[in-house]
């Protein structure tokens, strides 16, 4: 392969990089039963102008946001396991905090533990449940009665239960009972809803998500905003388009997900429900699964279950729950090679004990699995280089017929048995494997915070030497010098000097900025993507001088 093969290649493969990050695919925001959709919102709509009509009419109390927590004076529940700390509130089914013991919000000496609900006051919530109509008067803001203050679950420990209660002065009675594990980010829910009254009930039961985004940077290549699963399909809305967004369909779970964490709603049955995003003014995100209507006649009694998951976006953890929440975990094209990745990593580093070490490994597996096929076109791009000199008297007798010209490079080609698109072939085999772990590195748990050696201490950010307090040109924060990100560079431009040289000025001048671009390009990348990448170049380059010393 000559030099002007390998800069068609590069830029093609610069130009696919830019391309799959500014436009990746984007979810499909469209109902899945619009019809339905319709006359669901039309009767919402009623059900909140007006009393329920059916056999009989239920006096009905003032209208009121269901979304404002109920008894702000009421003594808050705590609920402690190994895995997270969790506040409920007092007086209603409402969880308004929720932190995970083994997890950090950010790298740094003496930050607090990653919290999962993250509201604007005091009395937000980031769990909350309620009905949609005036069948069951006062019910969104009652005051519940509890079975206990507080809970305690270490490993090994039995499951216990927290349990809130009302009875309407109808004789409606509700009682919601939320499950905790020692060992488990899931929360079991069930909500009992007993009509003892005279009347019919026929609302729908609203469980609400709450989250209001937190105003830093985000990443580029990290998906945050609502997401759910419907008849087995994955759909995904982010915060920015989450605007008054209805869905209809066999709902397995809904979720808000971030990179790394998510809180999901799953439903113990696949079946028809409606979901409901929106983005409130001061840019509160509002997730609302909303169940069919209960239909309860007088002393008839209904019971609806869930499970909570409020958690790490972990592959293995969400497979081991069997509620199908795996496939939240989704790398978009290159999936079926990023999870195999994922795995192998995980692997590799439960011996090594380090995900630096196992990046390495497992680049140092793909180079051998493809050792026959790089040495062949190592070898070609070798014979290459001889005909340097024919091939630029071929393009200087020919450089006013480009046809002519290209005939006769073909015939050289042929003469001497050489393949001159073979060189291609070792960058374009790692193509595939570069955006799996490009999608993996910034998305995946495991990686978070990992650390490899001396600066670099998290394999799923850029690698920073030092800290400056000013901005540099290029660069995301946290301003630094990105060691390894330099060397990678280097190794290109090592790499590109031991290919053939190019006989236009033009295209040598574009090759010797081609590791500057990839350098520039590199600087916001993973840590453990450039790393990748610079073993894959020592490697490539190791390769390439083994065979040229064997040509000669």
């Amino acid at each position: 392969m000559d030099k002007r093969t390998l800069l068609a290649l590069g830029l093609s493969f610069l130009v696919f990089l830019v391309w799959s990050i500014v436009f990746s695919p984007k979810p499909e925001d469209r109902p899945t039963d619009k019809q339905s959709i319709a006359e669901k919102e039309q009767s919402q709509q009623e059900d909140q102008g007006r009393p329920v009509l059916k056999d009989r009419t239920m006096p009905s109390g003032p209208k009121r946001d269901l979304m404002l927590e109920t008894g702000r004076d009421a003594k808050d529940i705590t609920v402690e396991t190994d895995l997270y700390t969790a506040i409920f509130s007092g007086s209603g089914p409402l969880i308004k905090s929720f932190k995970l013991s083994n997890y950090l919000s950010k790298l740094e000496k003496g930050a607090p533990l990653k919290e999962l609900i993250h509201v604007k006051n005091k009395d937000g919530y980031g769990f909350n449940l309620g009905f949609s109509g005036q069948s069951i008067p006062n019910a969104n803001w009652a005051a519940y009665k509890v079975n206990r203050q507080s809970i305690s679950i270490r490993t090994g420990g039995q499951p216990k239960e927290l349990i809130y209660e009302w009875e309407s002065p109808q004789g409606i009675g509700i009682t919601t009972r939320f499950v905790f594990y020692a060992d488990s980010y899931k929360i079991d829910l069930s909500v009992i809803i007993d009509n003892r009254s005279e009347y019919i009930i026929d609302d729908s039961l609203l469980l609400n998500l709450a989250h209001f985004p937190q105003q830093t940077k985000k990443s580029y290549y990290a998906f945050e905003g609502m997401a759910f699963l419907v008849g087995n399909k994955l759909e995904e809305v982010k915060v920015k388009k989450l605007k008054d967004k209805l869905f209809s369909g066999q709902i397995s779970w809904i979720a808000y997900e971030e990179a790394y964490f998510m809180t999901a709603i799953i439903s113990e049955e696949d079946k028809k429900a409606t979901v409901k995003g929106t983005t409130l003014p001061d840019g509160e995100v509002r997730i609302t699964y909303i169940t069919p209507s209960l239909n309860l006649r007088q002393h008839q009694k209904a019971t609806e279950s869930f499970t909570l998951y409020l958690g790490p976006r972990d592959l293995y953890i969400l497979k081991a729950l069997n509620k199908k929440l795996e496939k939240a975990i989704n790398f978009g094209w290159f999936d079926i090679i990023a999870k195999p990745l994922l795995v192998t990593l995980r692997f590799f580093n439960k011996h090594l004990a380090n995900y630096g070490l196992s990046i390495i490994l497992l680049t140092i597996i793909i180079k051998i699995l493809f050792w026959p096929l790089t040495h062949k076109s190592y070898q070609s791009m070798k014979e290459m280089r001889k005909l340097q000199t024919m091939m630029a008297k071929i393009r200087e007798k020919y450089k006013g017929n480009k046809q002519e010209m290209q005939k006769q490079l073909m015939g050289l080609y042929k003469t001497y048995k050489i393949n001159p698109m073979g060189g291609c072939l070792p960058m374009i085999v790692q193509i595939p494997v570069f955006f799996a772990l490009f999608r993996v590195l910034p998305n995946s748990i495991e990686l978070r915070h990992a650390p490899f050696v001396l600066w670099i201490n998290d394999l799923s950010a850029p690698d920073r030497l030092f800290s400056f307090p000013f901005q540099i040109p290029f660069m995301a924060p946290p301003y630094g010098i990105p060691v390894l990100t330099l060397i990678m560079g280097a190794s290109m431009f090592l790499q590109q000097k031991m290919t053939p040289t190019p006989g236009d000025p033009a295209q040598a001048k574009m090759m010797m900025l081609l590791p500057i671009v990839f350098t520039f390009l590199f600087i916001n990348f993973p840590s453990g993507l450039v790393l990748y990448w610079l073993v894959n170049n020592v490697l490539s380059i190791a390769q390439q001088y083994r065979i040229n010393r064997q040509v000669g």
